[in-house]
């Protein structure tokens, strides 16, 4: 048997490791903070006349048989995002083929906790709103404290779970990507006025073709591109949320490496490896999700004016407000760390060695930070522009806030206890 000998790695590009760069979760997270920070010092100075009105324009093609003449906000909303969540589709392919989804056993704990932290800060919210007399216009917002931001949540684990055992991350992105499936379903099923039927079911022929082309390894973008965006439009048409053709696209793309349906890259040794094309496609794609589609989206949907410290009082007053951060930081915690524990308990089902209770209770409250899905939902469930659009953007900013500061606390501390027992060489 000849044996190759290993390729001189290439030199990287600057294109290469601007993406690399923008690909980190670090990098993400301090851009999502960025373009938040950025829309709400503009709606809450005299620059909200140009900020309301960039976000307000009308750009695409106005014709009788397309809705597509849309705002810049809906265009990030409706079409960025479909790039975050076709990420998210390949992350979940990748997971239940060849992932942590795979073995159920190991899966159960992240599932489970997925699901409680869906649940349970709805039933908060709506405890909430019963209590305090809302209509049921309000309690149409149910979904809203349901989903964890994996952008933000991560690089907050990056940041300050250096010290911690690398099964955490594991656990979380694992249950962020079950939490973004639960979450698409919720918006596919709840948040859907009405189908139009024979666009849908138009969408199923470039679905299909996208889904034969990626298995047979095309990947030339002249071919798969126009592919998505005809689907993308089908399923817009159709009044299903367009976030979801990137869901079904990035699902269809193989997540095992085959003959046909996989890439050659050379390791960081010069020696070649074999990888399937959801982690080719997520290493192409991850770059705009995390470092352009998000923060456009962040940019043009947390812009609320606050209208000062009384405006800030009011908002607070809403039982909707009120809703949405007692279910992101109390919810959110109770819910994974209850639902965990008790999953646990199950005959072999047990926590990764490596993991402490107090490791789960640190990352429930980073789960807590609901921002992205979050304000989509709420503009689903009221309408953007709405009465409550304005209400539910202080509740979202304020409860993924007070989340992520009571979990990244509480994992910095077991961090630094964790460095501390290693140095002393203690178990």
């Amino acid at each position: 048997m000849t044996v190759s000998a290993p390729v001189p790695p290439a030199r990287v590009s600057r294109g290469a490791r601007i993406a690399r760069y923008l690909a980190l979760d670090t990098t993400g997270g301090m851009l999502l903070l960025a373009a938040t920070v950025l829309a709400l010092v503009l709606a809450n100075t005299p620059a909200v006349g140009p900020y309301e009105a960039l976000r307000d324009l009308r750009v695409g093609p106005s014709l009788p048989f397309l809705h597509l003449d849309l705002t810049l906000a809906t265009w990030a909303a409706d079409g960025l995002l479909a790039i975050f969540f076709f990420v998210v589709g390949l992350e979940l392919k990748q997971e239940f083929v060849a992932g942590s989804l795979r073995d159920p056993r190991k899966a159960a704990l992240p599932i489970v906790a997925a699901a409680a932290g869906v649940a349970v800060p709805a039933l908060f919210f709506t405890i909430v709103n019963l209590v305090a007399g809302a209509d049921s216009e309000a309690l149409h917002g149910w979904a809203i404290p349901a989903a964890t931001d994996i952008a933000f949540a991560v690089a907050v684990i990056a940041v300050v779970g250096k010290r911690l055992p690398p099964a955490l991350r594991t656990f979380l992105l694992t249950l962020a990507v079950v939490d973004d499936l639960l979450a698409i379903s919720i918006i596919a099923i709840f948040y859907t006025a009405g189908i139009a039927f024979v666009p849908l079911l138009l969408s199923i022929v470039p679905f299909a073709l996208f889904g034969v082309a990626v298995r047979r390894g095309v990947r030339a973008w002249w071919i798969l591109l126009p592919l998505a965006l005809v689907a993308w439009v089908l399923v817009h048409e159709s009044g299903v949320h367009a976030t979801v053709a990137g869901v079904v696209l990035g699902v269809l793309v193989p997540a095992l490496a085959t003959e046909k349906a996989g890439v050659t890259h050379h390791g960081p040794d010069g020696h070649e490896e074999r990888h399937a094309l959801t982690h080719h496609f997520a290493e192409r794609w991850s770059p705009v999700s995390s470092g352009i589609a998000v923060p456009i989206f962040a940019f043009f949907s947390a812009g609320v004016t606050v209208g000062g410290f009384d405006g800030l009082v009011t908002s607070l007053g809403d039982s909707v407000a009120i809703g949405i951060i007692v279910a992101l930081v109390l919810g959110k915690s109770i819910g994974i760390t209850g639902g965990t524990f008790l999953v646990s308990r199950l005959p072999g089902l047990r926590l990764d060695p490596t993991l402490r209770w107090g490791d789960i209770v640190g990352l429930s409250f980073v789960a807590g930070i609901g921002f992205t899905v979050s304000l989509l939902v709420g503009e689903l469930a009221y309408g953007t522009g709405s009465e409550q659009d304005d209400v539910v953007k202080v509740g979202v900013l304020l409860g993924s806030l007070v989340s992520a500061i009571i979990g990244a606390t509480i994992l910095a501390v077991r961090g630094r206890r964790r460095s501390s027992r290693d140095d002393s060489g203690t178990a």
